[in-house]
């Protein structure tokens, strides 16, 4: 698997990187010292990218900044929550608006690498993967930080393995990227961080072909921002007994040939005629630069992250 500089495309197995456009999803909740950073990095990335931003009803700026860096291009689609919802309401929120081929989950501190993405995305394109994890816990370059933050990682994904029978060594990452056919098809409910051990739990019911590759982590402290605490990682524990057991569970997923666009072909008016129902449902849920997005592109425009 090689990065081709002089053609700008990416191969790997049957599929070129730039055959597909990956949708990335950044959950937003009072990030406005780094969001702006972090979207000039997203667009640094030698990929086709599809940025839609969720601000989780910020309070601090971020709210009134996303507009301005959604017209100078870093956003393509911009949700606004008028109360914070929580990690997995806005990553839920983003699926829905998601028209890529693949999808990822960005948080917007700074935390991850988005020149990763190229790694992540490799074994999706060689047919070998329908999910990839990157994983803290590989041997990639990371800040020294929390011991007991590491420890209870690691207990959180010990006890999720035993449920999945998967053998994951970072359950909690930020970094999933899954097919978005198969990430859309999962019965999501989750709101707050309880959406790391669903996800995780739901592609194990699908029974998903998972990787995981090392990556890099710039951890930060609670002075810098850092917002997950104790009270979370206990909460987890709920999550993956309650994900693992409970319904609704996801179904065996059929695997099929990644098509590049066969998503956008399908989800197009599916997604219309959802956005629609939910506005009516859910008027706190509101997308910014409709308008604009379905003049430029013929589809529709579109909580903060943060990782134990």
């Amino acid at each position: 698997m090689t990065w081709t500089r002089n053609t700008g495309a990416l191969r790997a197995g049957q599929l070129r990187f730039d055959s597909v456009r990956l949708s990335v999803i950044v959950p937003i909740f009072n990030e406005r010292t780094t969001v702006g950073r972090l979207l000039h990095r997203l667009r640094e990335v030698p990929l086709s990218l599809e940025v839609i931003a969720v601000d989780d009803g910020s309070t601090d700026g971020t709210r009134e900044l996303l507009p301005r860096l959604r017209d100078e291009g870093l956003v393509d689609v911009l949700v606004l929550h008028e109360v914070n919802r929580g990690k997995g309401a806005a990553l839920r929120s983003g699926i829905a608006y998601a028209m890529g081929d693949v999808i990822v989950v960005q948080d917007a501190d700074l935390e991850y690498e988005p020149h990763e993405f190229p790694r992540l995305l490799e074994p999706i394109l060689a047919g070998q993967a329908d999910a990839v994890y990157g994983s803290r816990f590989l041997g990639g370059p990371h800040r020294v930080l929390f011991f007991w933050h590491m420890v209870g990682n690691k207990v959180l994904t010990l006890l999720s393995n035993m449920l999945t029978d998967l053998n994951l060594t970072d359950m909690e990452t930020c970094y999933k990227m899954v097919r978005a056919d198969l990430l859309k098809s999962l019965p999501l409910t989750s709101h707050r961080f309880g959406f790391e051990p669903e996800v995780t739990a739901r592609l194990a019911q699908a029974r998903a072909r998972i990787y995981e590759v090392p990556i890099s982590y710039h951890g930060r402290s609670y002075a810098e921002g850092k917002k997950i605490n104790w009270k979370d990682g206990v909460a987890a524990l709920w999550h993956i007994l309650r994900f693992n057991f409970l319904p609704p569970k996801a179904k065996p997923w059929t695997l099929t040939e990644l098509v590049p666009g066969a998503v956008l072909k399908t989800e197009t008016q599916k997604t219309q005629k959802a956005r629609k129902a939910s506005a009516a449902e859910a008027p706190e849920e509101r997308p910014a630069g409709t308008a604009a997005r379905e003049a430029g592109r013929g589809a529709p425009a579109a909580g903060g992250g943060d990782s134990p």
